[in-house]
Parts: C-alpha cells; sequence; structure tokens
C-alpha cells in the first residue's frame, strides 16, 4: 500500500479527526494550525506539527484545508499560497458551488490541482467506511490521490465541476433538516398522547427506510421526466390526509407550521389544475 504524505491544515474538531484518520491508516501526516495547542495529542500519536503554513506545505503533495469557510482559507494560506504550485488542494471546509468554482479558479492561477469536498458525517464518523464524502473538482487529481482520501470514509467522484460537491452538500442538508424537522413534530404529535420518543422512532425509521426512500426513487423518473402521475396517490388525496395532521397537530397544542407548509404548497398545485397528478408535482411550485 502507498501510504502517501498528507498534510491538514486546521485543527478544530473535524480537522483533527482527518489528520488522525490519515495518521491511523498510516500516511505520514503533517498538521498545522494558527493554535498550535490543538494539534498536541495528534502530535503525541505520532503526526508532525509543522511550525509556519511554508513548512506545512512543503511537507506533502497532498493538502487537505478544513477551516471554517473560503475567505479562511485564502487568509491562512494567502502569504504562502505560491508554494502549492504542484500541489493538490483539497478543500473540505463549507461554502456555497460559487465559491467552489472561483476557488478551482484560484488553485489553476497558482499552478494547484483543486478537489472540492464535503463531508457527510460529524467528526465520529470520520474514519468509517459507510460514511460519505463528496469530492469534484480536477479528475486527474483525484484519480491520484483517491486511495489516501478513502482513509476518511467513501470518496464519491461527482465529476469534474468543483461546485458540485458543493451543491450536492447543500442539497442533502435540506433533506436532513425536513426528515429532522418531520420527526420532530411526529414525535411532538404522538408525545401529546403519552406515546415516548423512543417506542415512535424504530417505526418511523422503518416507515423512512422502505416506504418513503421507495417514494423518493419512483418520483425521482418523474421529477426528470416532467410528468406526474397520480398512480399512487394523487394531490387530492394527500391534501385530505394532511388536513387530519394540521387538526391532531392543533388539537394537542403542537405548532401546525410545518404541516401547513406542506398543505399550501399542495393545494397550490391543486389550483392550478392538478388534484390528480401524484406527490412529484409539487416540485413545479418549489421551482417557480
Amino acid at each position: 500500500m502507498n501510504h502517501e504524505a498528507v498534510t491538514v491544515i486546521g485543527m478544530g474538531s473535524m480537522g483533527r479527526a482527518l489528520a488522525e484518520a490519515f495518521r491511523a491508516a498510516g500516511h505520514p501526516t503533517t498538521v498545522w494550525n494558527r493554535s498550535p495547542a490543538k494539534a498536541a495529542a495528534l502530535v503525541a500519536r505520532g503526526a508532525v506539527r509543522a511550525e509556519t503554513v511554508a513548512d506545512a506545505i512543503a511537507a506533502s503533495p497532498l493538502i487537505v484545508v478544513c477551516v471554517l469557510d473560503y475567505d479562511a482559507m485564502y487568509a491562512t494560506l494567502a502569504a504562502d499560497e505560491a508554494a502549492l504550485a504542484g500541489r493538490t488542494v483539497v478543500n473540505l471546509g463549507s461554502g456555497s458551488p460559487e465559491q467552489a468554482r472561483e476557488a478551482a479558479v484560484w488553485a489553476a492561477r497558482l499552478g494547484a490541482a483543486y478537489v472540492d469536498g464535503a463531508i457527510m458525517s460529524t467528526p465520529p464518523g470520520i474514519g468509517r467506511p459507510e460514511s460519505m464524502l463528496l469530492y469534484s473538482g480536477d479528475a486527474a487529481a483525484f484519480a491520484r490521490h483517491v486511495g489516501t482520501l478513502r482513509a476518511l470514509g467513501d470518496p464519491l467522484d461527482l465529476g469534474p465541476d468543483a461546485g458540485v460537491a458543493s451543491l450536492y452538500d447543500t442539497a442533502l442538508l435540506g433533506v436532513m433538516w425536513a426528515t429532522l424537522t418531520g420527526w420532530l413534530h411526529g414525535s411532538a404529535v404522538v408525545g401529546a398522547d403519552g406515546v415516548r420518543a423512543a417506542d415512535f422512532t424504530p417505526i418511523a425509521n422503518r416507515w423512512l427506510a422502505h416506504a418513503v426512500t421507495g417514494f423518493i426513487g419512483h418520483y425521482a423518473a418523474q421529477v426528470d421526466a416532467g410528468a406526474y402521475p397520480g398512480d399512487d396517490a394523487t394531490l387530492d388525496v394527500h391534501l385530505a390526509t394532511m388536513d387530519h395532521l394540521v387538526h391532531a397537530s392543533r388539537d394537542r397544542g403542537v405548532d401546525t407550521a410545518l404541516p401547513e407548509l406542506y398543505r399550501a404548497y399542495t393545494e397550490r398545485a391543486i389550483a392550478a389544475g392538478h388534484g390528480a397528478d401524484g406527490y412529484a408535482r409539487v416540485i413545479e411550485g418549489l421551482r417557480a
């Protein structure tokens, strides 16, 4: 196995997790942070602490940056950015697709390869093969370093457009928040009648894992085709059921804003003459 040297810049909780995963997988790991004390435990386990950013860059062909945002990345590397020539920068900070594409241009100007990444895990998940990390950008650079990046989790290549990983990240976070809020709302509804969240959740998880993911897979083809047959349940049927949720929530003193939002999108589609269509029709209202 080729134990490529890697540098990690940024020793927040995620940066430390990344560096530890590389180190544990046998990669010579150099770390740098503005506050050196944050790297002390890693250094004690065998990582090398660079005294300067220039030293950190010089130590490895692969530079993984995990700081707050793109502005923080530029500020951290500004004095030594010329040293990035011939190296690969993998940015695992957060931001927008537009910022990722601008960063790719910045790296190209310096003669560096650029790969943007999105970590779909919290720090405890780093290093686990089931954890998913999204990457997009320089295809040749990704191919060179994918073996090293695999130490962090499952590396998914989304193609050469540097902005796509961030785009997916943003959209997936929306799915997460919608799902978590829906579960919290459901827990509040059943909890008002004395049902514990711990008892409700296994059934909710089973519903999500089988029925709901099945709906999503079925609806994906409809979204791409722009055709929404009501072959499982029409919007008229969905609306009637949403009314039950609104009423049950209100009767139990649970906030109704979330089900009312679902209902508003559904009512809008029905008012436009699409009551016989399936639920995927709602995307047209979201696009508008």
